[in-house]
């Protein structure tokens, strides 16, 4: 169990480079092992979900090395093996497993996976998918057993619900399937547009990613010739974006997507940040006053889910009512007790969260409920008098690529200590 520890009152300025996108870099690693060659990745952040999935790797006698944003996998020696329960707890990324093994072995055996605790997400959608593929899928104990016996074969898919998750999963499943597959009422995100080109150079064969429609012509081999480079993480770029808004005394953000940025920075331009825009990164000046706005998450290309909790400590700072409805994730507020600790005046009711304006926070004791909303602690804890401390903050260490390091170059005074009182 760890700890940050931010001393509040330090205005932030310099520059920042955000890291490869967590959301791409989570598919990609369990994409590799489709491929029957080593695969490398470049800007691949450094984050303990890139850590734990590297422990699963190494249960499948697939070797991995990480160091200075480089990463390379050899699955060539891969086997079939029970994965490591404590690892695919971790994240819930990890059910991406789900999808590659079953395109690799033609089956799979998983635990449920674990991950943020923000309201149901339900994987019906994926086992759908699976079985229109082909496979059978049987639930026993917490374990899902996935069973092709006769090899995967390419269909039309209909996602009930526009799902990230299920559509990444049917592409891994279906990318060295039999014939044919399309899925229909895909999600969009970029992320999706960087694993269908990580595979596409490796010899697969996908057409529509970033539309509804994507459609998978199998193969049979993967063979990666490249170094896959990750697209920069959109979510990262958010937030030092509300952050240098919060507490910047002029802050440059680089290595941004501004393209994938749109629905957030137009709100932050609304509230009043005279946003700087350039075509790979973003000035952010120091802030003079800020209006009230009112939020409401959708799927890409609207306003991301996972920036709706790293923007409410800058709401907090406009004058008047601001409001947040989360179509995404409705039980996603974990932030809003901790939030209260420290002086905030923010709740929810009624499906909807509002921030009214506040002076001054003040440091607390609060908890990371998930990565999201340890951001979002973070960026409060930098504005507050006083010292914050954050347990569970290994939450925060999940999602956010040297963030410590990051944050004390710009001004900030950050730790990260163990917390010795906790028994594990």
């Amino acid at each position: 169990m760890k700890r940050m520890i931010i001393q509040g009152g330090n205005r932030l300025s310099g520059e920042v480079t955000i890291g490869g996108a967590k959301n791409s870099t989570v598919a990609l690693i369990p994409a590799a092992i489709l491929a029957d060659t080593p695969v490398e990745f470049d800007t691949v952040p450094d984050i303990l979900d890139v850590h734990n999935l590297m422990i699963i790797l190494e249960s499948m006698n697939v070797k991995s090395s990480f160091t200075h944003g480089f990463l390379e996998i050899d699955p060539t020696q891969i086997i079939e093996a029970e994965l490591p329960s404590k690892a695919i707890k971790s994240l819930r990324a990890s059910y991406y497993f789900m999808g590659a093994l079953l395109g690799r072995f033609h089956r799979a055996t998983l635990t449920f996976p674990g991950g943020d605790n923000i309201g149901p997400r339900p994987i019906d959608q994926h086992l759908k998918a699976f079985k229109a593929l082909g496979a059978s899928v049987s639930e026993n104990n917490g374990t899902v057993h996935l069973d092709a016996p006769n090899g995967l074969h390419g269909t039309r898919i209909f996602l009930d619900m526009v799902s990230v998750g299920a559509t990444i999963n049917t592409i891994l499943a279906s990318v060295r399937a039999e014939g044919t597959t399309v899925i229909e009422n895909a999600a969009k995100e970029p992320e999706i547009i960087d694993l269908a080109t990580f595979l596409n150079n490796m010899g697969a064969q996908i057409r529509g990613a970033g539309t509804d429609t994507i459609r998978i012509n199998g193969v049979d081999t993967l063979q990666s010739m490249n170094t896959h480079t990750i697209i920069a993480d959109r979510i990262e770029s958010g937030t030092y974006l509300a952050m240098a808004a919060a507490v910047g005394d002029g802050v440059m953000v680089h290595n941004v997507i501004p393209e994938h940025l749109e629905s957030f920075t137009s709100k932050m331009i609304e509230m009043g940040v005279d946003l700087q825009i350039d075509s790979d990164k973003i000035y952010v000046p120091r802030v003079k006053q800020l209006k009230a706005i009112h939020v409401k998450t959708m799927p890409f290309p609207g306003f991301a889910t996972d920036l709706q909790q790293p923007l409410t400590p800058l709401m907090s700072l406009a004058e008047g009512d601001s409001t947040v409805v989360d179509t995404i994730y409705p039980k996603r507020v974990k932030h809003i007790p901790e939030l209260q600790k420290m002086g905030m005046k923010i709740e929810a009711h009624d499906g909807m969260i509002v921030i009214k304006h506040t002076d001054q926070l003040h440091g607390a004791e609060v908890s990371a409920g998930e990565i999201r909303a340890g951001a979002s602690l973070t960026i409060a804890g930098l504005m507050a008098e006083g010292t914050t401390v954050i347990n569970n903050a290994g939450n925060i260490l999940r999602g956010y690529d040297r963030i410590v390091w990051k944050l004390n170059r710009l001004g900030a005074k950050v730790s990260i200590e163990d917390d010795s009182s906790v028994k594990i």
